[in-house]
């Protein structure tokens, strides 16, 4: 698997435990302090990474201290970075994250140089021999140039995917319906596909999705696992039992562990597996990058934890 990851990089510091931010200029005292390489591109590169997948990331991040330290950690991570253009005149876009004790996750988020990026950064002969491409955030670059990036990459034999960042209330069909038929498998959240639908019924917006051009949509649900459709019908996948710490980064790690399933020629259902493995061994630990694992401990993880009911 040759994949590249493109769009949104994010360095997010992470703190927990917060129950409150301390009123003036009080102070408190936490657990842990950790900064992570994250952004439905960066974050998801670094689980593909763990998977034994090569990794190639393209995007747009600052000349500045924040960028060098996300470039940092995705090198550390297994990433190569040298397709992620550096902004001078933008900074790198982050988030600080405060943990609650249940593993909720409010953001502190600066947009920085993701919004910066377009098809002319875009490695057009790196993409062309890749095996699959995974754009995160085409809300971001537009509609128009989405497509183009993925009807490039189809048209040159790479498996496409795409997974989208704006919350479901801030969606429209008009936003994502022209890269829809150049998707091979949408990554979506429950809201999302309910909000960028305009539909009440997860199943419907699926199908609607489908009928759009869309090979797959697997739907992430949070604590409720995934549910993926095609063309022969739904399939539900259960989320794994565990002690959640933290849920930044399960999207990214689910998408991940679903790309690599397929990448591998699992079917989609067998491939969010993987995808929800992933993901649970994620959500244990703080940010998107927790967790020491590769594909076959992942596959172990599947195999041997008990589905949540």
């Amino acid at each position: 698997m040759k994949v590249v990851t493109m769009g949104v990089h994010v360095l997010d510091v992470l703190v927990r435990p917060v129950q409150e931010i301390p009123e003036g200029q009080g102070a408190t005292l936490v657990d842990d302090i950790r900064m992570t390489a994250a952004g439905t591109a960066g974050g998801t590169a670094l689980t593909l990474a763990k998977l034994g997948a090569e990794v190639r990331t393209a995007g747009a991040v600052g000349s500045d201290p924040t960028g060098d330290m996300l470039i940092q950690l995705l090198k550390r991570g297994g990433v190569d970075t040298g397709f992620l253009v550096r902004r001078t005149d933008t900074a790198t876009s982050a988030s600080v994250l405060p943990i609650r004790p249940n593993g909720d996750r409010p953001s502190l988020h600066l947009l920085g140089a993701n919004i910066t990026y377009g098809p002319d950064d875009v490695p057009w002969d790196a993409l062309a021999e890749a095996t699959h491409l995974h754009l995160g955030g085409p809300e971001l670059i537009g509609v128009d140039a989405a497509a183009r990036i993925l009807s490039y990459a189809g048209e040159h034999g790479v498996v496409t995917s795409v997974d989208l960042l704006a919350p479901g209330v801030l969606g429209s069909f008009e936003q994502i319906e022209a890269a829809l038929p150049h998707i091979d498998h949408l990554l979506p959240n429950e809201d999302q596909v309910l909000g960028f639908t305009g539909e009440s019924d997860l199943l419907t917006g699926a199908r609607k999705l489908l009928a759009a051009g869309v090979g797959v949509v697997a739907v992430t649900r949070g604590g409720k696992g995934a549910l993926v459709v095609t063309a022969d019908g739904a399939e539900p996948v259960p989320a794994f039992e565990v002690d959640v710490v933290d849920t930044t980064g399960c999207g990214d790690a689910f998408s991940a562990g679903y790309l690599r399933g397929v990448s591998l020629g699992r079917t989609p259902g067998d491939a969010a597996v993987l995808g929800s493995a992933a993901a649970a061994l994620v959500a244990q630990g703080l940010g998107s990058d927790h967790g020491d694992f590769d594909l076959a401990a992942a596959d172990e993880f599947a195999a041997t934890h008990k589905p949540r009911q």
